[in-house]
């Protein structure tokens, strides 16, 4: 096993790896303990007591944090060349369609967001092999596949993530930066788990929230009591 820096060793001995967090006093330990050099994102791992196997357990969806996630999306737009301006003026980066589609078969994916028009996932559809190992087919569950293209680049901008269970069924999600104030993380933490908290399925038994751990790209994980949430 590797040896611990002095740094990580510090670190890992403020977080009682015994003890459940209350969500508020999560957030800020997560901010004190982190280690990076850089403004590492502070992420949400959501154990789900649902099996990801049955089509209505197998749980996604977005959702619009508050103060957004601290990192500007980079956005492709397909769509008709009566809806490119729309998507630029939302502030697509990418913006297009049969040549778009060719540079992403070529490989490219130098891109975090798809969006595309309804009409256009005929040929969309086909760079599934590129995009869907990275999560990046657009969906109509999660607001990608739509005629209102400007609405959907607008909300992305503004913070907008999506989400989908694993296949162990945890949920993992951005909250933020080390940079946001502890507030700025606890508005952004309560709005993904209450948004989880409704999207419960009528099929799952038993405990829904199992355990969350919050931690950062280079801090140890902490958990949070789920009856803080």
């Amino acid at each position: 096993m590797a040896k611990l820096s002095k740094k990580r060793a510090a670190a890992a001995a403020k977080v009682d790896s015994t003890k459940l967090y209350d969500l508020a006093d999560a957030m800020a330990l997560v901010k004190e303990v982190n280690t990076a050099k850089f403004d590492a994102s502070v992420d949400l791992h959501v154990r789900l007591g649902v099996d990801p196997r049955k089509a209505d357990q197998a749980l996604r969806g977005t959702v619009s944090l508050p103060h957004g996630t601290g990192k500007t999306k980079r956005v492709v737009v397909f769509c008709t060349p009566d809806k490119e301006e729309e998507a630029k003026a939302a502030g697509a980066d990418y913006v297009g369609l049969d040549e778009l589609v060719q540079k992403v078969q070529g490989g490219w994916t130098d891109f975090d967001v798809v969006v595309a028009m309804p009409s256009t996932m005929a040929k969309v559809g086909r760079l599934g092999r590129v995009l869907g190992p990275r999560g990046l087919m657009p969906n109509p569950k999660t607001g990608t596949v739509t005629p209102n293209v400007g609405q959907a680049v607008s909300e992305v901008k503004k913070g907008k993530i999506s989400f989908r269970v694993d296949k162990f069924g945890i949920i993992h999600a951005s909250v933020g930066r080390v940079s946001f104030e502890p507030a700025q993380l606890l508005d952004n933490a309560k709005e993904l788990l209450g948004t989880l908290m409704k999207m419960k399925p009528a099929a799952a038994k038993g405990t829904y929230m199992k355990s969350v751990t919050a931690a950062s790209t280079m801090s140890p994980g902490v958990k949070i009591d789920p009856k803080s949430i």
